[in-house]
């Protein structure tokens, strides 16, 4: 594969990633926080470099195709043969960087049998997370990703059902009152930007009508059918009201995470001691403060 000069090589990469994780380590083991954060930032863009370089979407290289849509009768004829052939987990990551905001198990698998060949194993995606967690906790940043729990921004305990990629960035990973609304818009505009791209199978055009017919404006034509420019615009007009409020509890929420959550607390949540956002340490069993939430989002 054609790549520009003193672009790195996946290999190179891989290189760079494990100096960084044990330096991390490094850091962390002599309480040197602030060293390790600046480690953990450089770690995150050679992870990210990596998935580009091997997913083909690094402006450095030669243009890749986007993700193949499953078009027409033969490519369902060929899931049966291609399913299973790739992880579960890489699925996963796959509809995930598709959708591009925290998604339930449910949703992920639907993406990926409408955009992608192949389908997900319900059953597969039922310990995923928990795998997940268990292996960074046995060997700390040893993969490139990891799938990991979307995090509530009242308590930074883990949003039941919805799954995240460590690479994102914190505050994507957070969900605050307004979030689940702003992440199924993002969606929606990323959904169909990407058939925009492609003639979208069957299975994409009734994905695409179950978004458009929540968001006022985006079901233009006859029931069932959807524009994908139409839906895209529609997304974003009313993305457009939701944004910087949803983004500021977020922001807010990340930095209480980066302060007070270790590196598998901020990817999994912190279980045994909730931490609200006045400080305090919440009772283990404690509902979310709900009338706070009220008074900052109001």
């Amino acid at each position: 594969m054609f790549r520009s000069p003193g672009v790195p090589t996946p290999d190179e990469l891989e290189a760079r990633i494990t100096e960084l994780r044990a330096a991390v380590r490094r850091a962390m083991a002599a309480g040197d926080r602030d060293e390790a954060r600046g480690l953990r930032a450089a770690l995150r863009d050679a992870e990210r470099a990596w998935d580009d370089a091997v997913l083909g979407d690094a402006p450095a290289t030669a243009p890749a195709p986007a993700p193949a849509l499953a078009t027409a009768p033969a490519a369902a004829s060929r899931n049966e043969d291609r399913r299973g052939l790739q992880p579960v987990r890489e699925q996963v990551h796959q509809a995930l960087t598709l959708l591009g905001a925290p998604a339930a198990p449910k949703l992920i698998g639907t993406v990926y049998a409408a955009f992608f060949p192949g389908e997900i194993p319900g059953h597969r995606l039922a310990s995923l997370r928990r795998d997940e967690e268990r292996s960074f906790r046995t060997a700390p940043y040893a993969r490139p990703y990891y799938l990991c729990a979307a995090l509530t921004a009242d308590m930074l305990a883990p949003a039941r059902g919805l799954l995240t990629v460590s690479t994102w960035p914190l505050e994507r990973r957070i969900v605050g009152p307004l979030s689940p609304r702003a992440d199924f818009l993002t969606s929606a505009i990323r959904l169909a930007e990407h058939a925009e791209r492609g003639t979208p199978s069957p299975d994409a055009r009734r994905l695409l009508w179950r978004f458009a017919s929540t968001i006022p404006g985006a079901a233009t034509g006859t029931v069932g059918t959807v524009d994908p420019a139409a839906l895209a615009a529609a997304a974003r007009a009313e993305l457009d009201v939701h944004r910087d409020r949803d983004l500021r509890r977020r922001e807010s929420a990340a930095r209480r995470a980066r302060d007070r959550l270790d590196d598998a607390e901020r990817l999994f949540g912190s279980r045994l001691r909730a931490v609200r956002e006045s400080g305090r340490p919440a009772a283990r069993n404690a509902a979310p403060d709900t009338a706070h939430d009220r008074e900052t989002d109001g």
